[in-house]
């Protein structure tokens, strides 16, 4: 069975029961664990599935994911999660880009709602999301730059070595960062391993960081670290954010909004 063949009969056993083990694909298939884990992989990068200890789960159905074992939601679900608190983040982040300011737009949800914020303005924006690429698509005031590399389908993201190295060329004024959590001890950290080393490459691109975290990102989840509050400049939350958290960023001489 060529590979093409054997992925998408794993995406759909996948998607039919919401789940399935990497056991029972390869006893299914007829083809090592090993085989299975490599086509997941390559599967979760795509955006196809979601890659988990031992397994895989349905983007956005069937069974949710253990906090332990939790991968991300299609773009299209977490698109319409926490809207209310989002768009306030947005809008005062929006506010910190000035005019002539180079800015880099992460990968996430909340940054395409920036982008909307940013529409007529003097301003270049540098992204490898696509949903920031919609809202800005057909604006004649923003310059835009849309980054390459590998497309995430169900995640609307570039992501991969073009991207990483398109960044090593780019001097930004700011970049706005999204996360999946905000630790306690400061750490701020991402879920994905794919889109870890693009956002890291976005940091080191800029001159100031903003990271955008909502109050549900504290501690929110994710094993890859990004960076950490005494990195970031700015922090942009919601009034539910933990003090004892958000006075790390204050401690080491960032500012912190909330919206």
């Amino acid at each position: 069975m060529i590979s093409s063949e054997r992925r998408r009969r794993i995406v759909a056993a996948v998607h039919a029961d919401g789940a399935a083990s990497v056991r029972r694909l390869a006893e299914q298939l007829q083809v090592s664990e090993s085989t299975i884990r490599r086509d997941l992989e390559h599967l979760d990068r795509d955006g196809e599935l979601l890659r988990t200890y031992g397994g895989a789960l349905a983007p956005g159905g069937g069974q949710r994911p253990r906090a332990a074992d939790a991968g991300e939601s299609p773009f299209a679900v977490e698109r319409e999660q926490h809207v209310e608190l989002k768009e306030r983040v947005a809008a005062r982040a929006a506010g910190l880009v000035r005019d002539g300011d180079v800015v880099v737009l992460d990968i996430g949800t909340t940054t395409p709602l920036v982008a909307r914020h940013l529409r007529g303005r003097d301003v270049t924006v540098i992204t490898s999301n696509l949903g920031v690429l919609d809202e800005l698509r057909g604006d004649g005031a923003v310059r835009l730059v849309v980054l390459g590399g590998v497309l995430r389908r169900n995640y609307q993201t570039l992501v991969g070595s073009l991207a990483e190295a398109a960044l090593r060329q780019v001097n930004a004024d700011l970049v706005l960062l999204s996360c999946t959590g905000v630790k306690p001890n400061g750490r701020v950290v991402d879920n994905m391993a794919v889109e870890t080393p693009v956002k890291q490459a976005m940091i080191e691109a800029a001159e100031r960081r903003v990271l955008l975290a909502t109050e549900v990102k504290f501690p929110g989840q994710g094993s890859y670290r990004l960076c950490s509050l005494a990195d970031v400049d700015v922090l942009v939350t919601t009034d539910g954010a933990p003090e004892t958290t958000t006075n790390l960023c204050r401690e080491a001489g960032g500012k912190v909004i909330r919206a």
